[in-house]
């Protein structure tokens, strides 16, 4: 539900700083994938083998915070910088994006694991489970 009104916000801002139309929200989203994850989201979908599903839904909690991180942390660079129009806002998405991407370089590091994974999730009850494991 954070990760819904992170984006919320985000997409508000803007609308506010004259994003218009659909396929510049799409444009700016795939900026912030594309330096949080190193993927733009067709990409990613591919990584995961989905097609038509949403991306999110099938993260894991880290893909997850990092999304939110990138789209939390554009969100404040647009507040802070006000940005205005579609390329201004492009280059702010690319910031915000930049701060996630380098805190998932920093754990990968750290922990010497990938972030983006193939493997996906979907809630199930409360819990998250990978898909296509069984239940004990």
């Amino acid at each position: 539900m954070r990760s819904i009104a992170i984006r919320e916000e985000l997409t508000g801002e803007w609308k506010s700083r004259g994003v218009k139309e659909q396929k510049e929200y799409a444009i700016l989203t795939a900026e912030i994938s594309k330096a949080t994850f190193g993927l733009t989201p067709s990409q990613y979908k591919k990584v995961k083998g989905l097609k038509s599903e949403n991306l999110r839904d099938h993260m894991n909690d880290l893909e997850l915070i990092f999304s939110m991180l990138g789209e939390a942390s554009t969100t404040a660079i647009v507040k802070t910088q006000n940005p205005k129009g579609f390329v201004q806002n492009q280059k702010a998405a690319r910031k915000g994006g930049g701060v996630a991407g380098k805190a998932r370089i920093d754990l990968e590091t750290k922990t010497k694991q990938k972030v983006v994974s193939p493997e996906n999730y979907l809630p199930d009850s409360k819990k998250h489970h990978q898909l296509g494991k069984k239940k004990k």
